[in-house]
């Protein structure tokens, strides 16, 4: 059975005639005749009934048609992908993102890509805040960028998960059921993130908790996490940020629940190579929320 052959059935059926079949086909009426004569033969029955009207589907026919409609419905996506991964041959990707979805998100992500498409190159640019993400973006460094959200206008994002913020306290707090501001004030100054991405905790304190103590005399998320494990203070930071968390380091919600909004942005005016579309469709749907979740 050839794909010719399959192609004559489908362009008889809907043209009614033989003459017109071989029109749309740019072929002779006696190539499609052929074709039809024999896929009848090798099948073992008559597909048309042919008439000075035109060629009508037979019961048998009528249900070969069908599968023959699937059949090249599959091989045009069978073509669509081999097309797909020709033109990503030698192509590279460049991920723009924040130390915490550099670590713990992108590399799950990036195997995902690569077990279908490996002959694509993804390089990771890490980035200490979500500004220094969207720069790579406004500069051309980069085509993709994971970042915080909201962002500037100039970026089309879409939101992949929220990682929220939580407090650590050292391994000799009292331990409590529920964490309240007063408590956690007994720890100040607390410290908080100073980058970027940290002003949405800021503006979240200053509404909640006006009369927290805190700090921003830190950088490394690892230093902060690593002075709570010692005793030293307490600290608020994004639940990613902060693993892998010690054992005996104390965690609790706030007691006014807070996200960080993670997404995807890329600049909208940029002119993308098909393995950056190929990698941003993945990436969107692309499980994080589970990720997130074992990583924890």
């Amino acid at each position: 059975m050839k794909i010719f052959q399959l192609r004559a059935v489908v362009a008889v059926a809907d043209c009614g005639n033989f003459s017109e079949a071989a029109l749309t086909l740019d072929l002779s009426q006696p190539a499609i005749s052929h074709a039809i004569s024999t896929l009848e033969e090798e099948l073992g029955v008559p597909l048309f009934v042919r008439g000075r009207h035109g060629a009508l589907l037979t019961p048998a026919g009528e249900r070969i048609l069908y599968h023959a409609r699937q059949a090249l419905e599959h091989i045009e996506m069978m073509e669509h992908e081999a097309n797909i991964h020709k033109g990503l041959r030698g192509s590279h990707v460049r991920i723009a993102a924040f130390r915490s979805v550099a670590t713990h998100l992108l590399p799950k992500a990036i195997s995902q890509f690569h077990a279908s498409f490996p002959e694509v190159a993804v390089t990771i640019i890490e980035c200490h805040a979500f500004l220094d993400v969207e720069d790579a973006l406004r500069q051309g460094r980069a085509d993709i960028g994971i970042t915080c959200l909201p962002t500037s206008e100039e970026f089309e994002v879409w939101e992949v998960v929220r990682d929220e913020y939580i407090a650590l306290l050292p391994p000799n707090a009292i331990d409590i059921s529920q964490l309240t501001w007063d408590f956690l004030n007994k720890y100040s100054p607390v410290m908080i993130p100073c980058t970027p991405c940290g002003r949405i905790l800021h503006n979240h304190l200053k509404i909640v908790a006006p009369s927290l103590n805190t700090t921003t005399d830190i950088q490394e998320d690892s230093t902060i996490v690593s002075m709570v494990n010692q005793g030293l203070r307490a600290a608020i930071l994004p639940r990613l940020a902060a693993v892998p968390i010690p054992s005996q380091v104390q965690l609790y919600s706030l007691p006014v629940p807070l996200d960080r909004v993670i997404g995807i942005a890329e600049h909208k005016n940029a002119l993308h190579v098909p393995a950056v579309f190929t990698f941003l469709e993945m990436l969107k749907k692309f499980d994080f929320l589970t990720l997130v979740q074992n990583t924890y």
